[in-house]
């Protein structure tokens, strides 16, 4: 997969791009990831790229022409011609899991990284392909939210995880939140792991992590229940929690 970022602070990027698993996946030629100051696209001989709304109001605007350029650009180097354009906006569609797994199997990804008080509308409605938000909120720039999803994505990638089914249990890949985990010692300070998970009793095991992801998704997030369609048995499980926490 190749990932532009077109961003006004490329260094913000180098800490994240280069630990952990997204620097795995580029030694394991998964991804290549660029990051591109589209300061450098800027036609006036002063490289602005903002300037102050039409109507007036507070804050600049991002201008069309530096952004439009810098993107023809990318899609010239482009392996396909098609590569999604992605906008960071808080109007834009909630991230989510499906839509970490959705843009995983893509080839090109583009990220518009925006900055001061919005966009020339005009990249919006013709450029872009996807507005992406990570929340009811507003950041200072679209630079962290691109960070989040970029990492949402690329440890969906075949071969990036050290272990390939790491990712199918995650919270909300199967719809629930995750079940809880435990790891030696059995006993800590007194507080033990469940039984069920020594037992060596995979298939009990694997009921019981059902369960608990049943419970807890049913406590915290029970709006998640209800875009669900559960099987039979998870419906008597998930009846029974109710009756337990009742």
């Amino acid at each position: 997969m190749q990932i532009d970022v077109l961003t006004l602070f490329p260094g913000m990027f180098s800490g994240v791009f280069g630990e952990s698993i997204l620097k795995k996946a580029q030694e394991k030629s998964a991804v290549n990831l660029q990051v591109v100051n589209f300061r450098d696209f800027a036609d006036n001989k002063h490289k602005t790229v903002d300037d102050y709304p039409y109507g007036g109001g507070a804050g600049m605007v991002l201008k069309p022409q530096p952004i439009f350029d810098a993107v023809a650009a990318l899609k010239e180097k482009a392996k396909t011609s098609r590569p999604r354009v992605l906008l960071l906006c808080p109007q834009g569609e909630q991230h989510t899991q499906k839509k970490a797994e959705e843009l995983s199997r893509e080839d090109h990804l583009i990220f518009i990284c925006g900055h001061y008080e919005g966009y020339d509308e005009r990249i919006r409605t013709h450029l872009v392909t996807d507005e992406i938000s990570i929340g009811d909120y507003v950041l200072t720039g679209g630079e962290l939210a691109a960070m989040v999803v970029i990492d949402s994505v690329v440890r969906l990638l075949p071969e990036v995880l050290g272990n390939a089914e790491s990712h199918q249990q995650d919270s909300y890949s199967t719809g629930l939140l995750e079940h809880p985990h435990y790891t030696r010692p059995v006993d800590f300070r007194g507080l033990k792991v469940p039984e069920i998970l020594i037992s060596g009793n995979h298939k009990l095991i694997e009921e019981w992590r059902m369960k608990e992801a049943l419970k807890r998704t049913f406590a915290r997030r029970p709006d998640l229940l209800e875009k669900m369609e559960l099987t039979n048995q998870q419906s008597k499980w998930l009846e029974e929690i109710k009756k337990e926490l009742e």
